[in-house]
């Protein structure tokens, strides 16, 4: 009786090791960053990792996936396959990544379906995230309702910092208004500007940067000489440069995308308004943005967000090389001077989340994400309550001269000191 009981307890006991190691460490149970428990066996015969996307490739917002993070995961898909994949411990080999894409032609509605059917139905692995702040801030809910990681590209607001209490998976990568606004001030106070004229346009960015100015300026001595937003679809910004011009403001400042930056500098220019501090962002951080506004000339003295150029740092410099020569036969796809390094960043912490885990799972990657340093080409990255720590960024005010775009921070980042007044439009 004693022989049998002992053999039973044993038994037990063996079972109950074996339950506890196959339930941990390889990803096959695991807890959702929103705390629903789910079952994700390995496939031994797994031979490749999917990510998802939706991403406006037509409509108004289809600039952000020509330019600005769409060139950035194309690239790193490509280099991560050529170096033969990510190595995977749970696999025990190494998997290439494949991109799965949606277009959601610029319609919100779309791009939150979409999403739920890269989830449900293809069942991928990661997200990547949409366009934009507004796109960025609908996705993150649906994400975390799933136990997906979402790590931002274009898009950053401090409603989307508010927002991370309730959406512990998702992590921002850009620097926005709480870091730029006073690198601003900054700036501004450096050329004894004291009044300014902000037009933004009408979604969550726009709101965003013009409401977090306003308090700042004010307590900088920086008199707002109007406010003015306009509709992404602008057409005529002749009545809000001719009311700037006629308030004397030193300052213009486009809290804007490219159409409506764009449109700004080439009727500024028509108009013959050329205050001492004339910045557009995003968009006028973009190397295509010479060609597009008349030459190194045009946008000589202009302000935009960013930044960082190839004297940033050697990582900064091999990236830039890497980048040109990937889009040398694309001459639309050009050098992002403010998101390209974040957005690069955020694709290779996931990646090294992956290879340091050994696993696919979206909850422990999240929970390595939060506590971990990463190697990346903005140097020794990590985050700060899902956002990377402000110290990170190589720069948060940039200025063309001569044909760079200098990194014109107040700090140990500066490039070239910040110009004043801006030169005359040629």
């Amino acid at each position: 009786m004693k022989k049998a009981l002992s053999l039973l307890m044993a038994m037990l006991f063996v079972v109950a090791i074996f339950a506890g190691c196959t339930s941990s460490g390889n990803g096959d149970t695991a807890a959702t960053s929103g705390g629903t428990a789910t079952t994700k066996p390995v496939d031994a015969s797994k031979e490749k990792i999917i990510i998802g996307g939706v991403r406006s490739q037509s409509g108004v917002f289809a600039v952000f996936d020509e330019t600005a993070f769409g060139p950035i995961y194309r690239l790193w898909a490509d280099e991560v396959n050529a170096a033969g994949g990510i190595f995977v411990e749970e696999y025990g080999k190494k998997l290439p990544v494949e991109l799965l894409i949606y277009d959601d032609k610029s319609d919100l509605g779309t791009m939150t379906r979409l999403y739920e059917k890269l989830i449900l139905e293809d069942k991928v692995d990661f997200l990547l995230p949409p366009v934009s702040t507004a796109f960025l801030y609908a996705a993150v809910p649906i994400a975390e309702k799933y136990g997906y990681v979402m790590i931002g590209a274009e898009g950053g607001s401090t409603t989307l910092k508010e927002y991370i209490e309730k959406n512990p998976g998702f992590f921002s990568t850009l620097n926005f208004s709480d870091t730029q606004i006073p690198a601003l001030v900054d700036v501004l106070n450096e050329g004894n500007i004291k009044s300014a004229y902000i037009v933004y346009i009408e979604d969550l960015h726009g709101t965003e940067y013009s409401t977090a100015a306003e308090p700042a300026f004010k307590d900088a001595g920086i008199e707002i000489k109007g406010m003015k937003s306009v509709p992404p679809d602008i057409q005529d910004m002749t009545p809000i440069i001719n009311d700037a011009k006629a308030s004397g403001a030193q300052a213009f400042l486009v809290f804007a995308y490219p159409d409506q930056g764009f449109l700004a500098v080439g009727q500024s220019q028509a108009l013959g308004y050329n205050p001492d501090v004339f910045l557009i962002g995003p968009g006028g951080n973009f190397e295509f943005c010479k060609g597009a506004l008349g030459g190194e000339e045009a946008v000589e003295g202009m302000m935009s967000w960013g930044g960082w150029n190839v004297k940033s740092s050697e990582a900064a410099k091999d990236f830039a090389a890497r980048f040109l020569a990937k889009y040398a036969d694309q001459p639309a796809v050009s050098i992002d001077w403010w998101g390209h390094l974040p957005y690069y960043t955020g694709l290779q912490i996931l990646q090294q989340s992956i290879e340091k885990t050994g696993t696919l799972d979206n909850a422990t990657i999240i929970n390595y994400m939060k506590n971990n340093h990463f190697d990346s080409v903005m140097g020794d990255v990590y985050f700060i309550n899902n956002m990377l720590a402000p110290e990170c960024y190589l720069g948060n005010i940039g200025q063309w001269q001569s044909g760079i775009f200098e990194v014109t921070d107040n700090s140990d980042h500066r490039t070239a000191a910040p110009i004043f007044p801006k030169p005359n439009w040629p």
